[in-house]
């Protein structure tokens, strides 16, 4: 049997690829674009729309006042060219009042991938010393080639946790014979 004869439709052929060669797979119901696709192309319809009604109202407005001299129209034919939506760069703009913004907002990163061997690794990467975001296998210095100086940031937090006591002059008194042979000792130099 055909399938004309039955009234049962043939099966699709298979996918359809998007209109736009965006890589997804479109349908009829779309006009062969990706639903994505489709959308941008419904948005860009409803602004030449509102674009088109909005010259109108301007042409058709200023007719409009009695106390003027009744001005001819012609109709107005729009070439509207596609407009081709572009990346805005991710430098941050200053307000105009220039108070309360935050300048640390960061733009959207893709995914976030190891330094070495560019595997995703998502929320669960590690920090580096040396910046660099790593992969649980390549987290440890030895693994990654870090150039971060390990022994020298390990000298510096040592030192700065133990300070070296230094002598001044006041307290030079306290080492001298002086004060430990004068009456009550040290005690009087106390009160």
């Amino acid at each position: 049997m055909d399938h004309d004869e039955t009234g049962c439709q043939a099966p699709p052929e298979g996918p359809i690829l998007c209109v736009n060669n965006c890589g997804f797979f479109g349908s009829v119901a779309t006009m062969n674009m990706c639903s994505k696709c489709y959308k941008d192309a419904i948005l860009k319809q409803e602004q030449a729309k509102l674009a088109a009604s909005s010259i109108e109202n301007i042409v058709n407005g200023s007719s409009s006042n009695s106390d003027k001299e009744p001005v001819a129209v012609s109709n107005v034919n729009l070439q509207l060219k596609p407009v081709e939506t572009k990346a805005i760069s991710s430098t941050p703009v200053a307000s105009p009042s220039g108070l309360g913004e935050s300048q640390d907002a960061k733009p959207k990163q893709g995914p976030n991938r190891c330094t070495t061997c560019k595997k995703r690794v998502g929320l669960t990467g590690f920090n580096c010393r040396c910046g660099n975001l790593f992969c649980s296998v390549h987290r440890y210095s030895d693994k990654h080639e870090c150039p971060f100086d390990y022994r020298t940031a390990g000298r510096d937090a040592i030192a700065k946790a133990n300070p070296v006591p230094q002598i001044g002059a006041d307290l030079a008194l306290w080492y001298t014979d002086e004060a430990i042979s004068a009456p009550n000792g040290i005690l009087a130099l106390l009160a």
